[in-house]
């Protein structure tokens, strides 16, 4: 019988089940050592519950910004005196008992995949550490729940222990009135009136989310808008929508403390002022679960962040130890941990692989509308990395849009001067992170606009919308700079 190459792997996110199945399948031995569950915080406490709370929030936004201008009537014998009655309203408690059942049955479906393709489970805690054996082996201590131990020696390991919720010093989550982004499905009860510190994806995320399952939303940023990260004219469109639904969105406001008061909260912002909700998310990031784990002992090299430092075939700076996901804080993307992992495996195993490639990523912010982007960006072209062109086509104009009362939104295209190849794209509308996927696969394949643009589309569909984009910058692209 030949030589089997070992594998273990510490973490069982989306990197490290990925990771796991394409190794089984090359034929490698492989262990998966995991904590809380295959699927890690992606499945279990991040990307499924949280896209899972969205997809209820999304059929309440629907039904009461939509019924009336679609020519919906809904009887309602019974609104409350002290304001406007809700169409619909939640049975939160209903909703996150589904949210943990989903969240489980994808996390044992996964356990199952990875199984099957013949890779051994181990629930534990893993580190490294120096291994007396031979030379190229590396040595993983696994620590059981019960105290137990166990070594396993492999020719290669994969770190892919993802990241956890940020805390602040003076305003440490208590579970029940002051939460992070893991602890709100345990809620039986909407909120009534709930502060969300922070803006970037995760709180511009369940800000919009809980503002319309019903609660009143305060959400508290630090920058000048919400989403400083995305597509300015994308964010302005978002911020623009929360607050024309009754969001108080404050900017430039930075959350000093969060403290209990009896059953309410109270959130002191550095300028003086006094927030008081009954709850308060925090959403201030992620730190990555690198400590306690013998990396820098075994010649593993962090960043000042504490996150790993790889290179494009998810190397570390130790021979045979590679990472992937959260924990090399390079894009917190379920699909990019999957990526990384993959080619991590590729690579020690000898088959043919890609390096990262980060400029064919596509992700997408889940608020209502979505924001979808792929490729280069605004803030690439603005900072002079890129020269491009770019045409944005505002939603308005679109004749699905217009029969589904989509009101807010647009296409934008960038594409190179005098090639017209598409180098990316954002997409603001109902389902964008469906719509997206035609741009993606232009910017991977280094396609026109002018192969876009002559490509047939429904008619009518928000779809048409990227092809007319394409048309507009194909008449100004040709050689002249736009």
């Amino acid at each position: 019988m030949g030589y089997v190459t070992r594998i273990v792997i510490i973490g069982g996110g989306p990197g490290g089940y990925e990771a796991a199945l394409v190794a089984a399948q090359l034929g490698a031995e492989v262990t998966v050592v995991d904590t809380d569950g295959l699927g890690g915080a992606s499945v279990l406490t991040d990307c499924v519950p949280s896209k899972t709370l969205i997809a209820t929030a999304e059929v309440m936004t629907t039904f009461d910004s939509s019924y009336e201008e679609l020519g919906i009537i809904v009887a309602d014998d019974t609104p409350p005196l002290d304001r406007s009655a809700r169409v619909v309203g939640v049975d939160l408690g209903k909703v996150n008992r589904r949210v943990k059942r989903l969240a489980l049955a994808q996390s044992h479906d996964i356990t199952a995949a990875v199984t099957r393709a013949g890779a051994r489970v181990m629930r534990g805690r893993g580190r490294l550490e120096g291994c007396p054996t031979a030379e190229g082996t590396r040595c993983v201590v696994v620590e059981a729940a019960d105290g137990s131990s166990e070594r396993l020696t492999a020719e290669a390991v994969l770190i892919a222990t993802g990241a956890r919720p940020r805390e602040l010093e003076d305003a440490l989550p208590d579970g029940e009135r002051i939460l992070n982004w893991t602890q709100v499905y345990n809620l039986d009860e909407l909120p009534e009136e709930l502060i969300v510190v922070g803006s970037g994806v995760t709180g511009a995320e369940f800000a919009g989310a809980y503002q319309a399952l019903g609660s009143r939303v305060t959400l508290v940023s630090s920058r000048d808008r919400v989403l400083p990260g995305e597509d300015p004219d994308a964010a302005a469109v978002l911020e623009d929508v929360f607050r024309r639904r009754g969001m108080n969105v404050m900017a430039r406001s930075r959350a000093q403390s969060v403290k209990r008061v009896g059953d309410r909260v109270e959130v002191a912002l550095a300028d003086g002022r006094m927030i008081s909700g009954t709850h308060c998310l925090m959403a201030v990031g992620a730190i990555p679960n690198t400590g306690g784990m013998g990396l820098e002992e075994t010649g593993v090299k962090l960043t000042d962040s504490g996150h790993i430092k790889t290179d494009k075939v998810s190397r570390t700076s130790a021979p045979g130890v590679y990472a992937a996901g959260d924990v090399t804080g390079i894009f917190a993307l379920a699909s990019v941990a999957a990526m990384q992992g993959r080619i991590a495996m590729y690579h020690f195993l000898g088959d043919a692989v890609a390096p990262l490639n980060l400029k064919t990523v596509s992700s997408n912010v889940f608020t209502d509308p979505e924001i979808a982007t792929v490729g280069y960006t605004q803030a690439d072209i603005d900072a002079k990395r890129i020269e491009a062109n770019v045409v944005k086509l505002p939603l308005l104009r679109n004749p699905r849009a217009k029969m589904q009362g989509v009101r807010d939104g647009f296409v934008k295209l960038l594409c190179r001067p005098g090639t017209g190849i598409v180098v990316g794209g954002v997409v603001v509308a109902p389902k964008a992170s469906e719509l997206i996927h035609p741009i993606s696969i232009a910017v991977d394949n280094s396609l026109t606009v002018e192969q876009i643009a002559n490509a047939f589309t429904v008619y009518p569909s928000l779809s048409g919308s990227i092809a007319e984009v394409a048309r507009q910058l194909h008449t100004r692209k040709t050689g002249h700079g736009g």
